[in-house]
C-alpha cells in the first residue's frame, strides 16, 4: 500500500525565507543606507567650509598711460593765509516712478575735508604801483586785495559716509561727484567768511615789509584796491 503523496514544493517552502522577515531585512538595510549618508552628508557640510579655499584678494592695476602737457603758465603769487575747513554734504537724487505713484530716492552723505589758499597776485601789480623816495627811503606799494587761489579736497580724509538706494531708484553715478562739488562750493565759501581776507592782508604786509626794507627801504606804505580795478 503506497503512503502520503509528497509535496514536491513543501522542502522549497521550508527553506524559503518568510516574506515577513526578507521585508524586515530590507527594511534594515535602507535605514542603515540612509543613516549612513545622513553621517556622510552632515560631515561634508561640517567640513566643506573649512576645506574651501580663501576667497582671492582684490587688486587695482593702474595702466600706465601717457602725460601730455597742453599749457605752462608763469605765476607770480604771495600765498599768505591756508583755512582748514570740514563739511558734510548730505545729497539725495530724488526719482518719481510707476507714473508717480511712488517716490525712490538715491542718496548718500559725503564727509568733505578741504583746505583753502588765499594770497596776493603779484602780477596785477603795475609800474605806477611801486614808487620809491630815494631821499626819505619810504616805499609805497598798492598791492590788489587778497584773492582766493585754490580750493581743494583733501582725498585722504574725503570720503563717503553713507549710501542708500531704494529698491526702484535708479543708481545715480554722478551724485558723488555733485557731492563733491558742493562740498567744495561750502568750503571755499566758509573759508571766506570773518577776517580771513583781513587776516591775509596781515600777513602779506609783513612778508613785502620785511623784503623792502632787506632791499634797502627805511619805510613801507602799502594800499589795497580790489581786484579788477587797474593794473590788469
Amino acid at each position: 500500500m503506497e503512503g502520503p503523496l509528497q509535496d514536491p514544493y513543501a522542502s522549497v517552502a521550508a527553506h524559503a525565507p518568510r516574506p515577513r522577515a526578507q521585508a524586515g531585512r530590507a527594511a534594515r538595510i535602507a535605514l542603515l543606507a540612509v543613516a549612513l549618508l545622513a553621517s556622510v552628508g552632515f560631515g561634508a557640510l561640517v567640513v566643506a567650509p573649512r576645506l574651501r579655499a580663501p576667497a582671492p584678494e582684490s587688486t587695482l592695476v593702474a595702466r600706465p598711460t601717457p602725460a601730455l602737457v597742453v599749457a605752462i603758465r608763469d605765476l607770480s603769487r604771495l600765498e599768505t593765509t591756508e583755512v582748514h575747513v570740514e563739511k558734510v554734504v548730505d545729497l539725495a537724487d530724488r526719482q518719481s516712478r510707476l507714473f508717480g505713484l511712488v517716490q525712490a530716492t538715491d542718496a548718500l552723505l559725503l564727509v568733505a575735508v578741504g583746505h583753502v589758499t588765499i594770497g596776493v597776485d603779484l602780477a596785477r601789480i603795475g609800474e605806477g604801483d611801486i614808487a620809491m623816495d630815494p631821499e626819505t627811503g619810504v616805499a609805497r606799494l598798492t598791492l590788489p586785495a587778497p584773492e582766493v587761489f585754490a580750493t581743494r579736497l583733501d582725498e585722504d580724509a574725503t570720503y563717503v559716509y553713507t549710501r542708500k538706494t531704494s529698491l526702484l531708484a535708479r543708481r545715480n553715478e554722478q551724485l558723488e561727484s555733485r557731492a563733491r562739488k558742493e562740498a567744495t562750493e561750502a568750503i571755499e565759501k566758509a573759508a571766506l567768511e570773518g577776517n580771513v581776507m583781513a587776516r591775509a592782508k596781515a600777513q602779506a604786509e609783513r612778508q613785502i615789509t620785511a623784503l623792502a626794507t632787506q632791499l634797502g627801504a627805511k619805510r613801507v606804505e602799502i594800499r589795497w584796491r580790489d581786484v579788477g580795478v587797474g593794473g590788469d
